[in-house]
């Protein structure tokens, strides 16, 4: 199977849509002499956090010299990007390579009655076959939606990280948080230790779940801790604490949030150190230093600078607001903005606007999802301008911005996908 067949191939997955479960990638691995059972495994789930925490540990991992994968999604610009080893992505024969194979099992798969797989779970699949194939020493797994049904959680893995938990996908995963983290918890198996973020009404489904699963657990504020020493959109540090360590720590992803998530992957570090050996303090500090994540909070240009970020619910916006609010407070604020149309724009328009803020509405993705850029200028209520033609927004945006002010393309990771894909962040 060449390259291109194979991407043509997983495209046409996409038909078959989302459907949580485990029948289906049980049965599809099962065809593939299971490869998750031949991997060392961390796994990450959360509302928010979830790319972060799986690069910071993915990261400290490399740093200590061992073979790492890690398996993340949704992707930007190719399907490539969800499968790494190393920080690099599955070259084009590998994914063509490991699409054939898994193709193979999941026509087995059919012809003795099973039911198709969706593209999630394909992916899923072939992740897990590349990583065994490969003979990692440890691969990052961060869930795809919710956590108990989610088809990465046939995994046992050494560890498990339980970022926060907001109201996500009401429609698959509960209309409450406690139903939204009883799904989170779905990942905590017995006697694997979690690491979590979460608080009030969350935690207490999390912490109950541990306690049933014997699982030691490990909760911000209470048994690790951070405090901000500096931060700007450049770098930020901060002390790290565990019990009687301490940790001074420099990240370059910038936002509160983004302290949080590495304290969260660096308790899980010290889990795995406890376990293996490895990763030491200096692969610690070098892999939190290294981190990188496109399209959360990156900064592709200066004067005016230039954001991208692809928060797509209130919590994610929130954070954003924040991090403009305290990197920007004075700024002119020019957005090109798209968004889903099964997304809460309303209660994101509230919380991610200033009534002066500068908005060029645009369609985020081809596709029926997307909100029109008319109907979304409409539902903003905000001094918003509709624009059909994302490049010719984004030049509008930028012509507008003074050397002061800060151009932010947000609203969904389609949308930066789709900036990417045009390669307008070069």
């Amino acid at each position: 199977m060449e390259y291109a067949d194979a991407v043509d191939y997983v495209e046409s997955l996409g038909k078959f849509g989302i459907h949580l479960g485990m029948e289906r990638i049980q049965g599809l691995t099962a065809l593939l002499d299971h490869p998750e059972r031949k991997i060392r495994t961390v796994h990450v789930t959360g509302t928010n956090g979830k790319g972060s925490v799986t690069t910071f540990l993915a990261n400290m991992l490399q740093q200590a010299g061992l073979k790492v994968g890690s398996y993340t999604s949704p992707h930007f610009v190719r399907y490539n990007e969800r499968i790494c080893l190393n920080g690099e992505e599955i070259s084009n024969e590998d994914f063509a390579a490991v699409t054939e194979k898994t193709k193979a099992a999941l026509d087995r798969f059919l012809a003795q009655g099973g039911e198709q797989p969706t593209q999630f779970e394909f992916i899923t699949a072939m992740a897990f076959l590349y990583f065994a194939e490969k003979q990692v020493d440890c691969a990052v797994i961060e869930v795809g939606m919710g956590g108990l049904w989610d088809s990465t959680n046939i995994i046992s893995p050494e560890v498990s990280v339980i970022t926060n938990v907001t109201l996500e996908h009401t429609e698959r995963l509960g209309k409450t948080i406690e139903a939204i983290a009883a799904q989170k918890a779905g990942i905590i198996k017995p006697g694997v230790p979690v690491v979590t973020e979460a608080e009030g009404k969350a935690l207490e489904v999390i912490r109950g779940a541990a306690e049933a699963n014997h699982a030691p657990l490990y909760v911000y504020g209470d048994d690790f801790s951070t405090e901000e020493l500096t931060s700007s959109m450049d770098t930020q540090t901060f002390l790290y604490r565990l019990g009687e360590k301490e940790l001074e720590v420099a990240i370059h992803l910038p936002g509160e949030h983004q302290i949080l998530n590495g304290a969260a992957a660096l308790t899980a570090a010290e889990i795995l150190r406890d376990k293996h050996g490895v990763p030491d303090e200096a692969a610690m500090l070098r892999g939190m230093e290294a981190a990188r994540w496109p399209g959360r909070l990156e900064r592709i240009h200066r004067n005016p600078d230039i954001i991208l970020d692809g928060a797509h619910n209130p919590s994610g916006v929130t954070v954003l607001r924040k991090a403009l609010d305290e990197y920007y407070p004075k700024a002119r604020r020019i957005y090109v903005f798209g968004m889903m149309a099964d997304k809460d724009v309303s209660q994101v328009s509230d919380i991610l606007f200033c009534p002066e803020d500068t908005i060029y509405t645009v369609l985020a993705h081809e596709g029926d999802r997307s909100e029109k850029p008319e109907k979304l200028a409409q539902r903003l209520h905000k001094n918003a301008v509709p624009m059909e033609d994302l490049t010719a927004a984004y030049q509008r945006a930028v012509s507008e911005a003074g050397p002061e002010d800060v151009v932010i393309v947000c609203g969904s990771l389609y949308l930066i996908g789709t900036f990417k894909e045009l390669g307008l962040d070069r």
